[in-house]
């Protein structure tokens, strides 16, 4: 089973406790603390850092960059969009102004009017896939071989019951990237079905995946049937249910459930890596 980093923890994101969160960002303050995690988890046979497209991630993926000979098979996991950056965005400056704000540097004219052409058309193709390429430009020179659609947006148009724009992110994502698509989602079964109605087949969904059911939309029975019925792969995030379970316990348990592939985990020590990679390896 694959493990993949997550990036909550250096961004003062806890669901548990506030005061853990408030603690984590005064401690990731800085870049370079984010850098030694980052460091330990590829030393301990790490591969994957699935991240938001926060501010300061482009400084971490520069620094990536910067020593390849270090990081020769690290690949980022892009999460977007990051939603507190385009809020504040579209609050200062406009729906327009905000999508400039975010545009490549290269092709900024064109990009530009291809914006509000599509603003103007209600051509949600083209702000979508405007949107994607904007986020992206952070990641350029590095490997992306997953990039996620955020539960935030997933859930929202999952709500609304406008699922098209899953299959374009899936076909853009596919076409432009050479990279897969994800889903990110509170409500694992519900999203299930509205992939099948638009025919995105064998999709890569990211979940709470527990054994207490934590923020488990749906409740953990349909999670499990799920599972083991439907043709999918299954990322598991909240493996611990923010600290409740044991770590043994919990990694015992995803383990023997079916049709899991990965899990993505926070850790802000050496130690806690080094742990949940034992108990991955012995458990296996």
């Amino acid at each position: 089973m694959q493990l993949i980093l997550g990036d909550n923890q250096f961004f003062g994101v806890n669901h548990m406790s506030e005061e853990r969160a408030r603690a984590q960002a005064i401690r990731f303050q800085d870049n370079s603390a984010i850098m030694k995690v980052i460091e330990d988890a590829y030393s301990l046979g790490i591969r994957s850092f699935m991240c938001t497209t926060h501010d300061r991630i482009g400084q971490l993926v520069s620094k990536v960059k910067a020593a390849q000979d270090r990081f020769a098979d690290f690949a980022f996991q892009p999460c977007m969009p990051y939603a507190h950056k385009y809020s504040d965005a579209v609050t200062e400056a406009g729906l327009l102004g905000a999508l400039r704000r975010f545009l490549p540097e290269d092709g900024l004219l064109s990009a530009a009017l291809r914006g509000g052409r599509s603003l103007a058309r209600k051509d949600v193709e083209g702000v979508i896939t405007l949107l994607i390429e904007a986020e992206m430009v952070a990641f350029r020179g590095v490997g992306t071989p997953t990039i996620w659609l955020q539960n935030v947006v997933v859930d929202l148009l999952l709500g609304m019951g406008f699922l098209e724009p899953f299959r374009i992110f899936e076909s853009f994502v596919r076409e432009r990237y050479g990279a897969q698509a994800g889903f990110i989602t509170m409500n694992l079964p519900l999203l299930l079905r509205a992939l099948d109605e638009i025919g995105v087949v064998d999709p890569l969904i990211c979940a709470n995946i527990n054994k207490l059911g934590f923020r488990m939309s749906g409740g953990i029975d349909a999670y499990q049937t799920v599972l083991a019925e439907r043709p999918f792969r299954a990322v598991a995030m909240s493996v611990f249910a923010s600290g409740a379970i044991p770590p043994r316990e919990a990694i015992e348990w995803i383990i023997d459930q079916p049709n899991i592939e990965s899990i993505v985990f926070g850790a802000s020590t050496r130690e806690h890596i080094e742990q949940t990679v034992s108990l991955v390896h012995e458990l296996s």
